[in-house]
C-alpha cells in the first residue's frame, strides 16, 4: 500500500531544542538517518512552524540546532528602553519582532517563496482581520499557509514572512502583517495537516488509510487545579486560562488523529520531570533542554518508526 508521511511539530518558543533533537536521535534510534527526507508534508505551529520551514528548504537539523543555541538569546532579547515603554510588558509586547526577523530573514531566505520549498508545508496562523479577503465578511479566522497546488495556494508567499506570521505569540511579539501565532487554535498542528490532505481541491490527494503521521510535542509540563469549585473571576482565570486553552487544544488533536489513523500515528511528547516548567523564552535553560531531549526514550518510537515509516 502507498504511504502517505505526514511529520507535524507543536509551538513552544525555545523549546523548539527539544523536537530538533529528538529528530535527529530518532534517525539513529531507527537505523534511517535520512527518514527525514521521506516525508510528504511537514506541517507546524509557531517554533513548529520554522523547523517545519527549515526542514522544508532543506536546512540541515544541525544547522536548526545552530540557530536556537546560538541566537535564541538574541531573538528573546529585552532592551531596557522596551522594558520602560511596554511597563515591563503590561502595555506592549514583551519582545520585539525585529529580533525574530532579523535571525529568520536570512535562514531561510529573502527570496525564498512557499513554492520553491521542495516539500510540502502547512504553518498555521491566525489572521486577526480578513478585511476584504473573506467572502463572509470582515472577520479574525485560522490561516494555514501552503504550498499545495490548487486554487487556494500561498505558494507565492515568501518563506520567512510566513515564519514571522505563525511566530508572533501574543504578549511576546507584535502581529506581523496582521497576523499573530497559530497556536492560539492549533498549538498542535496535527489535525490540520490530516485534514489539509483530505481538501478535494488538492489534485489526486492522498487517502485516509494512506496517511502516516509522527508528531512531535516541544516538552509537557503536568499542571492541574486542585479546588473543585473555585469562584474566581478575570484575574484569577486569566493566567491559567490561556495553559488550559493550549493544552486543550492540543490533547484534543491527538486524540483525534489517534483515533482516526489508529497505529499509523504516533504521538511523542515528552514530559519534564514534576514541577519543572519551561517557559517559551527560557533561553537560559538551553543546556537543560539539550540534555532533557537526549535522555527521553526512543524505543517506542524508533519501533514505531520501522514499522510504519520506513
Amino acid at each position: 500500500m502507498a504511504k502517505y508521511r505526514i511529520l507535524s511539530i507543536d509551538g513552544g518558543g525555545i523549546r523548539g531544542i527539544i523536537p530538533v533533537i529528538l529528530l535527529e536521535r530518532l534517525g539513529l534510534a531507527a537505523a534511517a538517518p535520512a527518514w527525514i527526507g521521506q516525508a510528504d508534508l511537514i506541517a507546524g505551529t509557531s517554533t513548529g512552524g520554522l523547523i517545519a520551514l527549515a526542514l522544508a528548504a532543506g536546512k540541515s537539523l544541525a544547522e536548526i540546532l545552530g540557530v536556537y543555541t546560538a541566537r535564541g538569546a538574541e531573538i528573546f532579547d529585552r532592551s531596557l528602553w522596551r522594558m520602560i515603554s511596554s511597563i515591563g510588558s503590561l502595555i506592549g509586547a514583551k519582545y520585539d519582532i525585529a529580533n525574530l526577523k532579523d535571525v529568520v530573514e536570512p535562514f531561510l531566505g529573502r527570496s525564498t517563496r512557499l513554492a520553491d520549498l521542495p516539500k510540502r508545508v502547512l504553518i498555521a496562523a491566525f489572521d486577526l482581520d480578513s478585511g476584504g479577503r473573506s467572502r463572509q465578511g470582515r472577520m479574525w479566522k485560522p490561516k494555514l499557509f501552503h504550498n499545495f497546488p490548487g486554487p487556494d495556494s500561498d505558494g507565492e508567499e515568501l518563506a520567512w514572512k510566513v515564519g514571522l506570521r505563525t511566530s508572533a505569540a501574543p504578549t511576546y511579539f507584535s502581529p506581523s502583517d496582521g497576523f499573530v501565532d497559530g497556536g492560539v487554535y492549533a498549538t498542535n498542528p496535527s489535525m490540520c495537516a490530516l485534514a489539509q490532505t483530505q481538501d478535494p481541491r488538492i489534485p489526486a490527494g492522498p487517502r485516509i488509510d494512506e496517511l502516516v503521521m509522527l508528531s512531535l510535542g516541544t516538552g509537557i509540563s503536568y499542571q492541574y487545579i486542585a479546588a473543585k469549585s473555585p469562584d474566581w473571576g478575570d484575574a484569577q482565570w486569566i493566567e491559567p486560562l490561556l495553559a488550559i486553552m493550549l493544552d486543550g487544544v492540543s490533547g484534543i488533536a491527538d486524540y483525534q488523529c489517534r483515533q482516526i489513523l489508529r497505529d499509523r500515528y504516533f504521538r511523542l511528547a515528552p514530559v519534564f520531570p514534576a514541577g519543572t516548567s519551561v517557559a517559551m523564552d527560557a533561553v537560559a535553560l538551553g543546556p537543560f533542554m539539550v540534555q532533557f531531549a537526549q535522555a527521553v526514550d526512543l524505543s517506542d518510537a524508533g519501533a514505531w518508526l520501522r514499522a510504519h515509516w520506513l
